[in-house]
């Protein structure tokens, strides 16, 4: 009867042990490595024992699972032989039932159960345990890892490579902004739409955002001085594009400041403007918002004019538009007062300038709407349509209807936008 209890108590002490593996393989691939890094950068050197440990989580967790497999073997066989002693040879058929009942609810489910809601919990404690775990299974683990590669090779699954890699950590990333839940709704909304950007900066080329060139503040160097200086002083922006023969020939920028510099030292009619120009910085249209930033960075610089494949200038762009681009519309004292051009109307549709970029609609309307080749909304509908509408005309385009309200000329200047209801 002592020799059975004494089996019974080293069964049980096996299922605590496999139940704890399974805790740390949960945990090992539950773990927040966002969360887990803040850790470390506290001081914390089991967090750090961690993170160290992720270059190599495969071959860690394929140690944990050797190990639980061999314990669970263990469970099976000495249980069978418990049974088999205690109510004899009718026990070969119900004892594996039972124990494989025991060992999926307490040694895998309850266990994992208990350590998803919280794994950093269980994964610190034993960091130390499972680093010299998988040093000591290492070798083992490299031989069971070869025959996997080649069994997964024979079967032709191909492994992520790099840029698969990287999409897949920043969907990862996007997912968790989505869960983020904050104390106040529209603050929790507004961090969500910041952080989404700053992550879409290097998917976003600088066209789609740009001040086009129709709507830019920019004269001729060769007008009079008079002019000039009123042009600076009635104009709200500090950096202005100068032209020479035609506005596709931009020979520099004129800053404000420089510009009241020479007024003040230099008699005005005797100021020379080309002097005083800024030397242009002048960037492609396809260049993304992140590599822009970086270079308004590098150079100290904060305005940049665009150009297509040709060297014909296509518009601007600025420091402040790519960062508006992350926290929205910045407005100061000085820019003009100017409608919102995303209106919501009681009915549920929204009146749109043809001019608002496709991304702020976006975000405004929580809407998906995409075209490779251009900016605006009004671009959106002549790309998808092919031909130039009338007013009142209305189409539909990614399950929204476009009602064409008001146009000037050939271009479209207002909208009626309404999500379509899909039966």
């Amino acid at each position: 009867m002592i020799a059975e209890l004494l089996s019974l108590g080293f069964v049980f002490c096996l299922l605590l042990l496999s139940a704890y593996f399974a805790s740390c393989e949960t945990a090992l691939t539950a773990y927040s490595k966002p969360k887990m890094f803040s850790i470390a950068q506290s001081g914390n050197k089991k967090a750090k024992v961690i993170i160290s440990l992720q270059a190599d989580i495969t071959l860690v967790l394929s140690a944990i699972l050797t190990c639980c497999t061999i314990i669970n073997a263990l469970v099976v066989s000495l249980s069978n032989s418990l049974f088999v002693d205690i109510f004899g040879e009718s026990a070969i058929f119900y004892g594996p039932i039972i124990v494989s009942i025991f060992i999926v609810l307490f040694a895998e489910v309850l266990p994992k159960m208990l350590t998803i809601t919280d794994p950093e919990k269980i994964l610190l404690p034993s960091a130390y345990f499972i680093k010299y775990l998988y040093i000591c299974l290492k070798p083992l683990n490299k031989v069971i890892a070869f025959v996997s590669d080649g069994i997964i090779k024979l079967i032709h699954v191909r492994s992520k490579n790099k840029e698969e890699q990287y999409q897949a950590s920043l969907e990862e990333l996007k997912g968790a902004i989505d869960l983020h839940e904050g104390l106040n709704e529209n603050d929790t909304k507004q961090e969500k739409a910041m952080l989404r950007s700053i992550l879409d900066l290097s998917s976003v080329d600088v066209r789609s955002i740009m001040v086009h060139r129709k709507n830019v503040t920019m004269f001729s160097v060769d007008l009079p001085i008079d002019e000039i200086t009123n042009c600076v002083l009635n104009c709200p922006f500090t950096r202005i594009p100068l032209w020479k023969g035609n506005p596709d020939n931009i020979i520099g920028i004129l800053h404000a400041k420089d510009f009241l510099k020479t007024i003040k030292t230099i008699s005005l009619d005797k100021i020379d403007v080309k002097k005083i120009l800024l030397k242009p910085h002048f960037i492609p249209e396809d260049k993304d918002l992140l590599a822009q930033l970086q270079s308004f960075k590098s150079n100290r610089e904060h305005f940049a004019v665009v150009v297509d494949e040709y060297g014909g200038v296509m518009g601007i762009i600025t420091l402040e538009d790519i960062i508006e681009e992350i926290v929205g519309d910045i407005a100061d004292e000085h820019d003009v007062a100017i409608t919102n051009s995303i209106r919501k109307q009681s009915d549920g549709s929204y009146i749109v300038s043809g001019n608002t970029n496709i991304r702020d609609l976006n975000r405004e309307i929580n809407s998906n709407l995409r075209s490779k080749d251009v900016a605006t909304v009004a671009g959106l509908v002549i790309n998808a349509i092919g031909i130039i509408p009338n007013i009142g005309q209305v189409f539909i385009i990614d399950e929204y209807k476009f009602e064409i309200l008001k146009k000037y000329r050939n271009q479209i200047t207002l909208l009626r936008l309404k999500k379509m209801k899909m039966s």
